[in-house]
């Protein structure tokens, strides 16, 4: 591999009105209630975003047709506090599946109060081939701040 110069991260932080164990099932558990759905790979219309519970889980969309296309893999996962997950789409906006290729989503998730903070942190963009676009698209479309503020609604709206 050749050294490349880093990448940014994209972060982004949610205070929420909800125990951390709460924040973090949401998150988690209810990923299709909250990333939009025009955000995809694969199918022409997308059925449902699924984030598997466990280190190794898959996470991925499955169209209206029933075809499945992967995102990337959970790393970590430390319910209620750490999600760690890889996103393997590259420049072309394709599934890479090579895990080296891959930037990582770290959502971490700590109380506040009588509620909760999450913040995120997607990087790695250096390892994807086309990480300069992939960043800047996804930064230039509201990045995780957009994510989070769909994500804050399902919160509330559960």
């Amino acid at each position: 591999m050749t050294d490349v110069a880093p990448i940014p991260p994209i972060t982004g932080t949610v205070s929420l009105a909800v125990p951390v164990e709460r924040a973090f099932e949401v998150f988690t558990g209810s990923i299709n209630s909250w990333w939009p759905h025009q955000f995809h790979i694969g199918a022409a219309e997308v059925a449902e975003v699924v984030l598997e519970p466990r280190v190794g889980g898959r996470w991925y969309e499955r169209g209206v047709d029933g075809t499945e296309c992967d995102w990337g893999r959970v790393l970590a996962w430390e319910p209620p506090r750490r999600l760690l997950f890889t996103w393997q789409i590259n420049g072309s906006w394709q599934f890479d599946p090579d895990p080296e290729n891959a930037s990582e989503i770290e959502a971490v998730f700590r109380e506040d109060g009588a509620g909760s903070v999450v913040q995120v942190e997607h990087r790695l963009f250096e390892r994807l081939a086309g990480g300069e676009a992939i960043n800047a698209a996804i930064d230039g479309g509201g990045g995780w701040a957009l994510l989070l503020d769909g994500y804050a609604k399902a919160v509330a709206d559960r």
